[in-house]
């Protein structure tokens, strides 16, 4: 019989006892399924080396010693999206004898490098990189501060979504290098709306039609936010918006300080930072769950704010839990984009 598969120390014990027990090759083949030649070359073997484990040293040698590894890695690190066959012919530039694709790939998965579809995360400047970590080291020891705040952002919500992906060779644990992400950008189209939540409730949900300028900006804050605000009765409440240029213009502060609306200091480029992001893809989510999937901007905002309303407050409460988190791993990150 063929061999199929390699025979573990107790196999091959056993078959030793037979043999010092005196039962012929034929009779051990026979008893424990195994073939002839094979209970033969292993009891040699055992009356060679009076061992039936594996003789170190007797595999197949390695095709790439330690320096060929590293300077393989030099290779993917320098150009994480380069495909098989680059990485391949860079690396073999460099060497007498030339190694194959396979032989790189299955070196790479040796070294926990797979190709992987790169994460979309936007670039941060090195200067709003600095501004992340002087926040998150500023808010590290926050415990039921998190609780008082209105958390608001605005988002696009898309009839058809095309997600295409690119692959890039990384570690598991490099997910979010900033070398192994797929920047993204805003585009297309689609219904924008605007919408805050507390940790125990949601907002109100508001459509955004045309331009949304400083003077629009105001008037959503006015004739949502404020309403909202004094129906939650609380003093302690500070409002949450990013550094988009038209929430920090000036008449959108003098309405804040006219309206005693604090407002958290925040970061730029820190959509990681900021639960309101997830909520966001929850909602789309249940959306797409739908069993009849919107066909026209109205009917996708309607059904997005029936989804808006509906959203548990267990959900809430625990996307304002992760706050301490996230601010830890801005820290660990060094400012840089985190897996949120």
């Amino acid at each position: 019989m063929p061999k199929t598969r390699e025979l573990s120390e107790f196999e091959r014990g056993r078959i030793i006892g037979g043999h010092e027990l005196g039962h012929s090759f034929a009779e051990i083949a026979r008893k424990w399924n195994h073939d002839e030649s094979t209970v033969r070359r292993i009891v040699q073997k055992y009356n060679e080396h009076r061992t039936v484990a594996n003789l170190k040293g007797r595999g197949r040698k390695r095709l790439l010693n330690e320096n060929d590894v590293r300077q393989l890695k030099r290779v993917v690190t320098n150009d994480r999206r380069a495909a098989l066959a680059e990485i391949t012919n860079t690396f073999n530039q460099c060497r007498e004898v030339q190694t194959s694709s396979r032989t790189v790939q299955r070196t790479l998965h040796a070294e926990g490098y797979y190709g992987r579809i790169a994460k979309k995360k936007p670039l941060i400047s090195e200067a709003n990189r600095k501004k992340r970590l002087e926040f998150a080291r500023n808010t590290k020891n926050y415990t039921g501060e998190w609780n008082n705040i209105i958390w608001s952002d605005e988002s696009r919500f898309e009839l058809f979504v095309n997600d295409s992906s690119k692959k890039v060779w990384r570690k598991p644990h490099e997910k979010f290098n900033k070398d192994c992400l797929s920047p993204t950008v805003k585009h297309a189209p689609g219904v924008m709306v605007w919408g805050c939540f507390t940790r125990s409730e949601v907002g109100p949900l508001v459509i955004l039609e045309g331009s949304v300028t400083a003077k629009v900006y105001v008037e959503l804050l006015e004739q949502h936010l404020l309403p909202f605000m004094r129906r939650l009765r609380n003093s302690a409440l500070i409002f949450q918006d990013d550094n988009c240029r038209i929430h920090r213009a000036r008449i959108v502060n003098t309405f804040k300080e006219e309206n005693n609306i604090s407002s958290l200091s925040w970061p730029a480029q820190s959509p990681d930072l900021n639960p309101i992001e997830n909520l966001w893809a929850h909602l789309e989510k249940k959306v797409r769950e739908r069993k009849n999937l919107p066909k026209n901007r109205n009917e996708l905002f309607a059904a997005l704010n029936e989804e808006w309303i509906k959203i548990d407050s267990e959900v809430l409460a625990n996307l304002v839990d992760s706050m301490p988190r996230r601010v830890k791993e801005v820290i660990k990150a060094k400012g840089n984009p985190t897996r949120y």
